[in-house]
């Protein structure tokens, strides 16, 4: 699923999308003004290539995600793990952890999300 591979830019992009959709197109451009500090022709030349590669739609000038912020993560975690870990989820759980503390709440949480995936 290439196409959910989304750059710093357009990650960014898609969380004021995430956040605000539906939301008109010049609205759009104000937000990313003033969150990223675009001029209006890069907001607009992000939602046609984003139009293009089906992760967002814009219909009578209102943009919407066509793809949810989870399947994004899933994505991109799954990528991580994949390339730095040899898709090894011990692995990579490991050095996360390294050096952190979890709370008996995040601890039992991560606990049952295990034995979720273990069924």
């Amino acid at each position: 699923m290439e196409e959910l591979k989304l750059f710093d830019a357009e990650y960014k992009f898609m969380d004021i999308i995430w956040d605000l959709e539906p939301i008109n197109s010049t609205e759009l451009t104000k937000a990313c003004a003033k969150g990223l500090g675009w001029k209006k022709s890069t907001t607009y030349t992000m939602i046609r290539k984003l139009s293009e590669r089906g992760i967002i739609q814009n219909r009578d000038a209102t943009v919407t995600a066509l793809v949810k912020r989870e399947q994004v993560q899933k994505y991109q975690s799954e990528a991580l793990v994949e390339k730095a870990f040899d898709g090894s989820l011990p692995a990579f759980l490991a050095a996360f952890l390294e050096g952190k503390k979890l709370s008996a709440q995040e601890a039992e949480r991560i606990r049952k999300m295990i034995e979720e995936a273990a069924k």
